[in-house]
């Protein structure tokens, strides 16, 4: 081996050091460096652009309402109009007094039965006892002058049948008789004014019933004429009722003085009291549309109230048909009664209805809606043709709309 060829380790090494980094391995790792850094990008956008497509679903999903439908199907419940009726007292009286005074004594509290005639209360009024002292002792002086211008007038006739007075003179007896007389009667009119003013003081039941009201306490003022004052005593005869029920416009020509119907009164379910109507006013009402009737029943055991609320039933033939829906599902606009209905395709339709029987939770519809078809519950009052909208919660029973009417 000659020395040229040997070249020790160690040289060897710097050389290589000194030479760098092939040119080729460079490229290659800077090719690696920008594919790594284009697929950072574009998952950054593509994550950006997923991002931004599902918040354009969730506005659009967002800016659908959510809807609750009801299906509508033909009503069932027969050919009965319930209608709320108000019962009152067959008569009633507010007993106030027709004079001044301090309530001396009261006889009869609420509940109590009273008769016709029996006192009721007392009133104290010595300003009216003293007036009627002195109005009877001006009509004993009254009378008196009376007597001595009668027994004047009689003489002074006597005397001119003698000719001992003159015509004239005895006239003017006679027409102080006459003056004299009137006073007489003037005095005794203003103490039978007095006395029945003081009849007054006592406060009698005008008929047999009931005493439904007392204000009256022992020692209060009274002071009659007093409008807004409330009354002593309310009296009520209660044997039998008046039912007053406000009939809709297009049913008044099917009700009917002479038909029956039956009273329901929510402290007694399940009972009913057999009524009549009785007569009927005749007119429609401009602001209700309604016509007012008054039915009577009989009244067993105190079991109807006055002023108690009630559900009268009338069977009228031809209410049969139409769709009941809740009330709730009816928009009310300047067009009338209205409701909106889901199609196939989730858009709404607001149709126009008109309203057979309004029932308070429940209406009857006689135009508008056909057998099957979807209405929104309580729809938005800003809903219009057209709307995107989504069904929500389960559809409610058909049944549900065919519950008892409640009035």
């Amino acid at each position: 081996m000659s020395d040229t060829d040997f070249t020790p380790a160690s040289e060897q090494t710097v050389h290589s050091d000194a030479s760098g980094p092939h040119p080729r391995t460079l490229k290659r790792v800077g090719i690696g460096v920008a594919i790594v850094a284009l697929v950072v990008v574009a998952f950054g956008i593509t994550s950006r652009m997923h991002a931004t497509n599902q918040l354009e679903a969730v506005s659009q999903d967002a800016a659908v309402p959510n809807v609750a439908v009801v299906t509508a199907q033909k009503n069932t419940s027969g050919s009965d109009l319930v209608l709320p009726g108000t019962i009152q007292a067959f008569n009633s009286a507010e007993i106030n007094a027709r004079t001044n005074g301090y309530v001396r004594a009261w006889k009869a509290d609420i509940g109590d039965r009273v008769r016709a005639g029996q006192t009721l209360a007392i009133l104290d009024a010595p300003d009216v006892d003293q007036q009627l002292a002195r109005a009877q002792a001006e009509y004993v002086t009254a009378v008196a002058n009376q007597r001595l211008a009668a027994t004047t007038a009689r003489r002074w006739q006597s005397l001119l049948k003698q000719d001992a007075v003159s015509q004239q003179e005895a006239d003017e007896k006679s027409g102080d008789l006459a003056a004299k007389t009137a006073v007489a009667n003037a005095s005794l009119a203003n103490v039978r004014q007095l006395r029945a003013t003081q009849g007054f003081t006592r406060l009698a039941a005008p008929f047999n019933g009931v005493v439904t009201s007392r204000s009256a306490q022992i020692g209060a003022l009274v002071v009659a004429g007093n409008a807004s004052a409330q009354p002593l005593f309310t009296v009520s005869d209660v044997h039998r009722m008046r039912i007053y029920v406000q009939v809709p416009q297009s049913y008044s020509a099917q009700v009917h003085p002479g038909m029956t119907a039956q009273l329901s009164v929510p402290e007694f379910p399940g009972r009913e009291f057999p009524a009549q109507l009785v007569r009927s006013s005749g007119a429609v009402d401009q602001k209700s549309g309604a016509m007012l009737v008054e039915l009577q029943a009989d009244n067993p055991g105190d079991a109807l109230k006055p002023g108690a609320y009630a559900h009268v039933r009338f069977t009228i033939d031809g209410l049969g048909g139409g769709m009941r829906l809740p009330g709730s599902t009816v928009l009310y606009g300047a067009s009338g009664p209205s409701v909106a209905v889901v199609g196939k395709d989730g858009r709404a339709t607001v149709k126009p209805i008109k309203i057979a029987r309004d029932e308070g939770k429940t209406v009857l519809v006689s135009v508008g809606v056909s057998p099957g078809e979807k209405v929104i519950d309580s729809p938005p009052d800003s809903i219009q043709t057209g709307d995107k909208v989504q069904i929500a919660a389960p559809e409610k029973a058909g049944a549900d709309t065919q519950a008892k009417p409640n009035g």
